[in-house]
C-alpha cells in the first residue's frame, strides 16, 4: 500500500509545543488563561478588528452571533448554500427558518444578484431575514462591495463565516471583518488549527463581551453561582489556544505555502482543457485553503473516476461540498437562484469540482505523485 497523501492534515512544527509547554509550567491547564488572551489579541491585531473571542468551534461562534442579533422561533435567516452544514445549523438551534442562496462563477461565494432576488422577494412577503451568512469557500472572501450594500438597504445583519479564509483579504481588507460579525474555524483540517475551535470577532466590543458572557455558562459576577441566562460552555481552552498560537505565528509562511502549491496545479494542469482550478478574481487575496480541480461539463473523465483513481493510490480526495439545499434534512427550505433553465451555479459545482490535496506539510514529490496520477487520467490513446 502507499503512503497516504491526505487532503489537508494538521501540519505541526515546533513553535506550538512551545506555548502548550508554557501552559503545563505555568500550571495554566484549566479552561482559561493567559494563552487565550494572547490568542485573541494575536488573532484580532493582525486582521485589525477591535475584539476576538476564542471558542470552541466556529459554529459556537455563528451560534452566539444569531443569538445576539436576536433570532428567534420562525424568524428567516438567509446563508450560502455552497457549505458546510456547521454554517447553518445554528439557525436551527434557535428554531429559526432557512432560506438558501445560490453561488455565483466568479468566486464560488454567495451570488450578489440571488440575494438581491431574495431580499426583494422577502421585502414583497413582508419577512425580511434577521441575519444573512455569507460564507467565504475554500479560503477565498465572497464579493462583499456587492453584498454588503444590499443588507445595508434592507437592514439586515451581516454574518461573515470565514471559517475557511483566516489570513485571507478582500480588496486589500481581512476575511472576517466586513459583516456585524466574523467567524474562524480552528478544526484539525484548517489553515490554522488548534484541534477543535473557532473565534467570534467584531467592532462591535459590546457584543463580543456579552457573547463571552454566555459562552462560559452564564454565569452572573456573584460569589456563588448565579444564572439569569441560559449560556454555552463554548470557551476554548487555555491548552488549545498555545497551539492556536504557535500555528497563527506561522499563517503567513502557511499561506506562502499554500499558494505555491495551487499555482503548481495551475501549471501542470494547463495543458488539458477539461480541467481548470478554483477561480482566483482580481479584487480577491485568498489563503489558497483548498485546490479544487473543476472538470468542464464535456469532460470525458467524471469527477467519481478521479476519486476513484486517486484513492487506488492511497490519495485523498473528496467533492465539493454538497449544496445545503440538496441535503434531505433541508428539503423543505428555500433555495434562491437566479439560474432560469433549472439546476443552480452550487449543484453544478457540486457534480464537477474535486478538492485535491493541498495541506502545507505537502511534499513536492508527493504533489508529483497527485498530478501524475491525475494525468494519466487524460492521456490521449
Amino acid at each position: 500500500m502507499d503512503k497516504r497523501i491526505y487532503l489537508s492534515p494538521p501540519d505541526i512544527t515546533g513553535r506550538e509545543i512551545e506555548h502548550v509547554m508554557e501552559a503545563f509550567n505555568s500550571n495554566w491547564i484549566a479552561p482559561l488563561g493567559p494563552l487565550v488572551d494572547k490568542f485573541e489579541q494575536a488573532v484580532s491585531g493582525k486582521i485589525g478588528i477591535k475584539s476576538a473571542l476564542a471558542l470552541s468551534s466556529g459554529t459556537s461562534a455563528i451560534h452566539l452571533a444569531l443569538k445576539y442579533i436576536g433570532v428567534n422561533p420562525g424568524d428567516t435567516v438567509f446563508c450560502s448554500s455552497l457549505t458546510f452544514s456547521g454554517s447553518c445549523n445554528p439557525v436551527c438551534y434557535e428554531r429559526g427558518e432557512l432560506v438558501f442562496i445560490d453561488s455565483e462563477r466568479e468566486s464560488w461565494n454567495m451570488c450578489p444578484l440571488a440575494l438581491e432576488k431574495a431580499l426583494v422577494d422577502a421585502k414583497r412577503k413582508n419577512k425580511l431575514p434577521k441575519a444573512v451568512i455569507v460564507v467565504n469557500l475554500y479560503g477565498q472572501s465572497a464579493d462583499m462591495d456587492r453584498i454588503l450594500p444590499l443588507c445595508e438597504a434592507y437592514g439586515v445583519p451581516v454574518i461573515e463565516d470565514a471559517a475557511e479564509s483566516l489570513g485571507a483579504y478582500y480588496k486589500g481588507r481581512s476575511s472576517g471583518t466586513f459583516g456585524m460579525f466574523g467567524t474562524f474555524s480552528f478544526n484539525g483540517n484548517k489553515i490554522v488549527t488548534t484541534s477543535g475551535g473557532g473565534m467570534l470577532v467584531s467592532d462591535n466590543e459590546e457584543a463580543i463581551e456579552k457573547c463571552r458572557f454566555w459562552s462560559t455558562q452564564a454565569r452572573e459576577k456573584a460569589i456563588h453561582y448565579e444564572h439569569k441566562e441560559i449560556g454555552y460552555n463554548y470557551r476554548l481552552s487555555n491548552v488549545l489556544a498555545g497551539i492556536g498560537l504557535g500555528q497563527y505565528e506561522q499563517i503567513d509562511q502557511k499561506i506562502e505555502k499554500k499558494k505555491s502549491i495551487y499555482d503548481r496545479y495551475v501549471k501542470a494542469f494547463s495543458d488539458i482543457e477539461e480541467i481548470s482550478m478554483n477561480p482566483i478574481p482580481d479584487w480577491s487575496e485568498p489563503n489558497y485553503w483548498l485546490s479544487v480541480l473543476l472538470l468542464c461539463q464535456d469532460s470525458h473523465v467524471k469527477p467519481s473516476e478521479v476519486l476513484n483513481k486517486l484513492q487506488s493510490y492511497n490519495i485523498e480526495s473528496r467533492p465539493v461540498w454538497k449544496p445545503m439545499h440538496l441535503q434531505p434534512v433541508f428539503a423543505d427550505s428555500e433555495f434562491v437562484t437566479c439560474q432560469l433553465n433549472g439546476g443552480s451555479v452550487s449543484e453544478d459545482l457540486f457534480q464537477k469540482g474535486l478538492c485535491i490535496p493541498s495541506g502545507t506539510s505537502l511534499s513536492r514529490e508527493d504533489q508529483d505523485k497527485v498530478i501524475e496520477v491525475i494525468r494519466s487520467l487524460f492521456k490521449k490513446p
